[in-house]
């Protein structure tokens, strides 16, 4: 009988012993993660229902990015803010605050991340109302606001940055951002963003002509590029400016 306790007493202490071991052990994954801070969510933290610190943070930082620019952070970005060096840590915590009903993520966008709280209404810059480009008139206040968002099919569209001053002539200037619509195909006169033989990809009017394409500036100074095979890339369809 006692050598039967010295056994039973033996197990409970091993198992009592495994106990820190294993915060030991998940410290050192941690570790070989790239995640020495530990800022990775544990399973233990995801199971609440509650958010924790660190997730309100997350979700704090998040909802600044989508109200001041007007879209989600990257996992890269949530990662530089946090220092959290591996993706799999900042996406843990993305899915528990997806999990707790704060946040929605679009499938294969890695900025479709939506506040779930937030009003549909205060999505958008407000509408202040109208104001004359001719004749004088009084632009009245309006409580509707505008989700520019809408204006654009997200899966179908994407936005490069201007360089370059040979658009200034149809108002698209250096430093604007002009938002493409994915085709490839396009009427003469439509500005398209085409690619070369070469693979040079430029922002020009597009004209087929009999045995060439004329890719024509908007600037008087400049001629126009004649090549013998291009390709469209893309349509314009909008012209953002930050004056």
């Amino acid at each position: 009988m006692s050598k039967r306790k010295t056994t039973t007493t033996r197990a409970a202490k091993s198992r009592s012993d495994e106990r820190p071991k294993r915060g030991r052990v998940a410290a050192a994954v941690a570790a070989v993660s790239g995640d020495p801070l530990g800022l990775l969510c544990t399973d233990e933290e995801s199971q609440e229902d509650r958010p924790t610190d660190r997730q309100m943070e997350i979700y704090a930082f998040i909802r600044d990015k989508i109200h001041s620019r007007g879209f989600g952070p990257t996992v890269r970005e949530i990662g530089q803010a946090f220092k959290i060096r591996s993706p799999n840590g900042v996406v843990c915590h993305l899915k528990a605050l997806e999990r707790k009903g704060l946040i929605t993520r679009g499938k294969n966008m890695s900025r479709a991340i939506e506040l779930v709280n937030e009003p549909a209404r205060l999505r958008g810059l407000q509408m202040a109302g109208w104001v004359a480009a001719g004749t004088l008139r009084a632009a009245d206040e309006q409580l509707e606001r505008i989700d520019f968002e809408t204006l654009f099919n997200r899966d179908n569209h994407f936005v490069l940055k201007v360089m370059g001053d040979s658009m200034v002539d149809a108002q698209i200037a250096d430093g604007d951002w002009v938002v493409i619509q994915k085709k490839q195909t396009a009427h003469a006169g439509d500005i398209v963003v085409a690619q070369t033989e070469d693979g040079e990809a430029t922002l020009k009017y597009w004209f087929p002509e009999r045995d060439r394409i004329r890719l024509q500036p908007a600037n008087a100074s400049m001629k126009p590029i004649y090549v013998r095979n291009a390709k469209v890339l893309g349509v314009l369809v909008g012209v953002v400016r930050k004056t």
